[in-house]
């Protein structure tokens, strides 16, 4: 919105953030502060601005430096990590992180940082419209009616994960995904949506803006946004 794209965040079927920081136990690290003088692989895209917020928070510099952290701008894959260039890596908890399970490093190996436990989580996989659209009560209606069905359709998955994975698989076209892999995704992802029943909670919008304000010399927004939720379509779907 501060950049002029009038976005409004309308549901938030994720209650929680699935983002972490994993690690292997070999590089020494058991909590945030001996990250200093470690190479970290971050995602970019809009991905690296918990992390920032979160190093700024600590005090390490982004910029290397025996007190600070290297910073490796990390494709959508665990490489780094396996191939040591890294001591840590972004993971989801339901995909990535399994990926390093799965290449045969054993959870004992490994430590991990929630950026929800960090306090630092930002608000993922929301529906957002722009704002001028709300103002068309068709669209209104439309927005209402697919809110309402999502939000049926996740409770749904929660309560049955294993036949939601199979949906999935049975629309895989490629070919490349395992049901023991979706499984295990789905019952992960199940944990990030319990608690929310589609409507944004201004406790988890307010972390997310300080999280965002909190990028040190280069923070993501100057100010805190306004007009950048509304409650007016869950309000109506959850009815």
């Amino acid at each position: 919105r501060e950049k002029g794209l009038p976005l409004v965040n309308i549901a938030q079927p994720f209650k929680s953030s699935g983002m972490m920081l994993t690690c292997l136990k070999e590089t020494g690290i058991t909590q945030p502060a001996d990250f200093k003088g470690k190479t970290l692989g971050v995602w970019f895209f809009g991905n690296e601005f918990p992390f920032l917020s979160w190093m700024a928070t600590l005090g390490i510099p982004t910029t290397g430096g025996a007190d600070g952290v290297e910073v490796l701008k990390q494709g959508f894959n665990v490489d780094p990590l396996l191939q040591k260039q890294a001591a840590c890596i972004s993971t989801m908890t339901y995909n990535e992180y399994w990926q390093v399970i799965d290449a045969g490093i054993t959870p004992d190996q490994l430590v991990t940082f929630k950026y929800e436990d960090q306090g630092v989580a930002t608000l993922e996989d929301g529906l957002y419209v722009l704002e001028d659209k709300l103002a068309d009560p068709a669209f209104e209606d439309r927005m209402v009616r697919f809110v309402r069905a999502s939000m049926k359709g996740w409770k749904w998955a929660e309560a049955n994960p294993d036949d939601a994975a199979m949906i999935v698989l049975d629309n895989d076209e490629t070919g490349a995904q395992t049901e023991a892999h979706q499984k295990r995704m789905m019952g992960e992802i199940a944990k990030l949506t319990a608690g929310s029943n589609g409507a944004l909670d201004l406790d988890d919008y307010e972390r997310t803006v300080a999280t965002l304000l909190a990028g040190g010399s280069d923070p993501v927004i100057s100010k805190a946004p306004e007009g950048a939720w509304s409650h007016a379509i869950s309000d109506k779907a959850l009815q």
